[in-house]
C-alpha cells in the first residue's frame, strides 16, 4: 500500500505532521510519497531531510498511491481533485486550517485517523461533481468542480445579467453581481454565504444561487443535477470572471457555458464515527445556547 500526503506550502502545515504521518506508515510498513513543492518547501524552511519518495503532478500520483492525505482545510482539499482527477482515489482531509467541511480530521486527531485509515475503518463519500463544457476551454481537462461553478461581474463593474436554460427550457435572466452553480458538497460554501439552502451530501442536485440580485423576490433554486444548464452572460464589461472552486479565468460576453453533472465522483474518506449531520453540526455551532 501507498499513501500520498498533498499540502500547500505555509508554515500551519509544518513538519511535525509529516513525520508523524511517515513514523506511523513506517512502522505499519506502508510506503509514503510527499507532494514535490511541499516536501522541498518543508527541507528549504525547516531543514528537514526525510528519505522519502515524491510526487509532482496528476500522473505520478495516479501510478503509485492508493490513498491522498490532504494537509490543510476545505480549500487544500479542493485542489486535491486536479490530482486525482478521474482516478477514483480516495482522499482523507485533515484540517490543518480553519473551518473544515470537508477537511473533517482535527490535526490533534492525525494519529487516531491513519490507524483507521490502515486498517480501513471508513466508508467512501462518493461526492457528485459539476462539469463545465465551453467558456472556450479556460480549465482544459480540469473542467469539473467538487463545489461550484461561479460567474462573477469584473472587479467593481456593473451588475450583468446571466440568462440561464434548463434542458433548453429559459428559466430567468438573472440581473446581480454574479451566478453560483452549486453540488450539495457545495452548499455549505459559497452558495451558503449568498442565502442557498443546504443540501445532504446525496441529494443529486444543482443549486442556483444569484450574488446580489438586483431584484430581492429572485431567490435560489434547487433542480436536479440530470438536467442541462446552458448560461450566456452580457454586461457593459468585455470581459467576466468564471471560477471552478479555486481555479479562475475570464471569458468573453455571449460566451456558451454548458454545465453538466460529471460522468465520475470524487471519494472523500468518511472513518468511523464521522457523519455529515455532526460535522454541520459542529461547524454550524448547532444546539448551542448562547444565554450561558
Amino acid at each position: 500500500m501507498t499513501i500520498a500526503v498533498y499540502a500547500r506550502s505555509n508554515n500551519e502545515n509544518h513538519p511535525d505532521f509529516l513525520l508523524q504521518i511517515n513514523e506511523l506508515l513506517k512502522a505499519e510498513k506502508v510506503n509514503l510519497i510527499v507532494y514535490k513543492p511541499y516536501y522541498e518547501f518543508l527541507s528549504s524552511s525547516f531543514g528537514l531531510n526525510l528519505p522519502v519518495r515524491v510526487f509532482a503532478n496528476a500522473d505520478e500520483l495516479i501510478a503509485n498511491a492508493d490513498y491522498l492525505i490532504s494537509l490543510g482545510g476545505d480549500g487544500t482539499l479542493l485542489e486535491t481533485l486536479a490530482l486525482v482527477k478521474k482516478s477514483g482515489i480516495p482522499v482523507l482531509g485533515v484540517n490543518t486550517g480553519r473551518l473544515g467541511f470537508l477537511a473533517t480530521v482535527n490535526k490533534t486527531d492525525l494519529k487516531k485517523a491513519i490507524l483507521l485509515l490502515l486498517n480501513e475503518k471508513f466508508t467512501l463519500d462518493k461526492r457528485e461533481l459539476i462539469e463545465i463544457n465551453g467558456c472556450g476551454n479556460k480549465f482544459g481537462e480540469v473542467n469539473f468542480a467538487l463545489n461550484e461553478f461561479t460567474i462573477h461581474k469584473k472587479d467593481s463593474s456593473a451588475m450583468i445579467s446571466i440568462e440561464v436554460y434548463v434542458d433548453s427550457v429559459f428559466l430567468n435572466s438573472y440581473f446581480a453581481d454574479g451566478l453560483i452553480i452549486s453540488t450539495p458538497t457545495g452548499s455549505t460554501a459559497y452558495s451558503l454565504s449568498c442565502g442557498g439552502p443546504i443540501m445532504v451530501p446525496d441529494s443529486d442536485n444543482f443549486i442556483i444561487t444569484p450574488i446580489a440580485p438586483h431584484n430581492l423576490n429572485v431567490r435560489p433554486i434547487v433542480i436536479s443535477n440530470n438536467k442541462t444548464l446552458a448560461l450566456k452572460v452580457s454586461g457593459r464589461s468585455d470581459v467576466f470572471n468564471i471560477a471552478l472552486d479555486s481555479r479562475s479565468a475570464q471569458i468573453n460576453p455571449q460566451t456558451d457555458i454548458i454545465i453538466t453533472k460529471a460522468s465520475f465522483r470524487f471519494n472523500l474518506i468518511n472513518l468511523e464515527g464521522q457523519h455529515f449531520f455532526t460535522t454541520l453540526r459542529n461547524k454550524m455551532m448547532w444546539g448551542l445556547d448562547k444565554r450561558h
